[in-house]
């Protein structure tokens, strides 16, 4: 546990992440989701976090973590074919995560997801948080596509507005 991490977490205001991310840029990225989810069975949420709350800071709870936990509070586990992606974008700690189902997880290695995190970091280092998060999302749609091709109709089983918190 760290005191400068805690102190950062709880003295980070909301607007941060209006800022990196205004409404205008939520909904680009609602688009995008939508758009990709067309092409292919999955599922994605996008999920942007400031601050953590005391408790977890004190537990030392890490992004990875976190972003865990969110995909079952979210239900991305929740799909027909397990096919839920989630992008969990943890901005005080600037960290990202990429949690696949399992569906999707015994198709695609674990360093492909890590190098869409890595991409992500480097553009949010250079504070292009919308164009990061849509090369990330066609960077997973592409993945998607690949092993889980749309056919005939196509539900949407989860929410494509992205979620910050």
């Amino acid at each position: 546990m760290s005191m400068g991490r805690i102190l950062k977490h709880l003295i980070a205001p909301q607007w941060v992440i209006n800022r990196a991310f205004p409404r205008a840029v939520l909904d680009r990225i609602e688009a995008a989701i939508t758009a990709s989810e067309a092409s292919h069975r999955g599922e994605i949420r996008f999920v942007v976090e400031g601050g953590l709350d005391l408790a977890p800071l004190l537990k030392g709870m890490t992004p990875r973590e976190r972003a865990l936990e969110l995909f079952s509070q979210l239900r991305v586990w929740d799909t027909e074919e397990n096919t839920g992606v989630l992008v969990y974008v943890q901005f005080i700690d600037h960290d990202i995560e990429i949690v696949a189902d399992r569906g999707i997880s015994a198709r695609v290695p674990q360093a492909e997801w890590d190098a869409i995190c890595q991409r992500m970091e480097e553009a949010f280092q250079v504070r292009r948080f919308e164009q990061g998060t849509l090369v990330a999302i066609e960077r997973i749609t592409a993945l998607l596509k690949l092993y889980f091709p749309a056919r005939g109709v196509n539900p949407d089983e989860l929410p494509d507005r992205p979620v910050t918190l």
